[in-house]
């Protein structure tokens, strides 16, 4: 029975192809240099981060510094502040997310089946996203001031001496707003590629066959944009969840708005405590892998499949 079974499943895994094997040999050829880079500029500091955090260590008394081994993981992991900053964090990256995939793919759907002045009609969408992510939260915060921002004016049931940064939900609101303002492009602009690779035959031939616009939709373009949207939700994902210039400049993590990556700021520049901080960002740099994983796990895409092979 076992060997029916191993030979069952040796039948049900799907053959890897010489073009395959090919491309990953190129592949992996590719992105070395562009790896071994990066690990030589981002390995320092990530080592640095790590073995900070196993000192009790402040820039207020440097000479003073100790080992405590992992008892600035055991204190980040036990206070409160941390998971509420992480449920926060959470909360803007499954929102913007959300929100940024649904308009992002509206606007890969008019850049994609335009027509007449695609050129002017793809930078207007792509303007937000040129845009320094400081500069455009100062434009947002100003646009929620009561009374001189134009939300107000727009939104009369508000009222308009109505306080967007005085309490959590509001503040919160708006942090999305201005992040949802200026990534979705890059989320459209990830889906415009994907859109490309969508056969046209295979929409023309469920046209054929009676297929209605929404059933096209559904298992026509979007199954074979699984791989395009894979991608675009786990890199808006694992930055949205980095979430920083928008807090800082908006409320500066006020009323409860402040994420993780606010929280092991203040801790470093601000309270001047190295190993916390240090801690703090080892803690997020595994929270955005484990991110990472799961996200890829979800989707289950295999990219083999995504080319149209094997």
């Amino acid at each position: 029975m076992n060997a029916h079974a191993t030979a069952t499943r040796s039948q049900a895994r799907p053959a890897v192809s010489d073009r395959s094997r090919a491309e990953a040999r190129l592949g992996r050829r590719l992105v070395a240099p562009a790896i071994v880079l990066m690990l030589l500029v981002t390995a320092f500091p990530m080592l640095r981060a790590l073995y900070l955090s196993l000192f009790s260590y402040s820039l207020t008394a440097p000479d003073d510094r100790e080992f405590v081994g992992l008892e600035n993981y055991i204190v980040a992991l036990t206070d409160p502040l941390l998971w509420r900053d992480t449920a926060i964090t959470v909360f803007y990256m499954v929102v913007t997310v959300a929100f940024e995939l649904v308009i992002g793919f509206v606007f890969a759907l008019v850049m994609h089946r335009v027509i007449f002045a695609r050129g002017v009609i793809r930078t207007s969408i792509l303007i937000p996203y040129g845009i320094i992510t400081v500069v455009s939260g100062f434009a947002w915060q100003f646009a929620f001031t009561a009374q001189n921002g134009f939300v107000n004016q727009w939104l009369p049931f508000v009222g308009a001496d109505f306080n967007w940064f005085g309490e959590q939900t509001p503040a919160v609101i708006a942090i999305c707003v201005s992040e949802i303002w200026k990534t979705t492009p890059f989320m459209s602009l990830l889906l415009l590629a994907g859109l490309a690779q969508v056969s046209e035959d295979m929409i023309e031939a469920a046209k054929v066959d009676g297929a209605s616009w929404w059933q096209r939709m559904t298992r026509v373009i979007l199954p074979n944009m699984r791989a395009a949207i894979m991608v675009a939700v786990l890199f808006r994902a694992l930055d949205a969840y980095r979430i920083f210039d928008n807090i800082f400049v908006m409320t500066n993590g006020a009323v409860n708005t402040e994420s993780i990556s606010f929280l092991t700021y203040r801790q470093t520049i601000e309270q001047f405590q190295l190993g916390i901080g240090s801690a703090l960002s080892v803690l997020l740099f595994l929270s955005v892998l484990l991110i990472a994983v799961v996200i890829v796990k979800l989707f289950r895409v295999d990219l083999a499949q995504a080319r149209q092979e094997g």
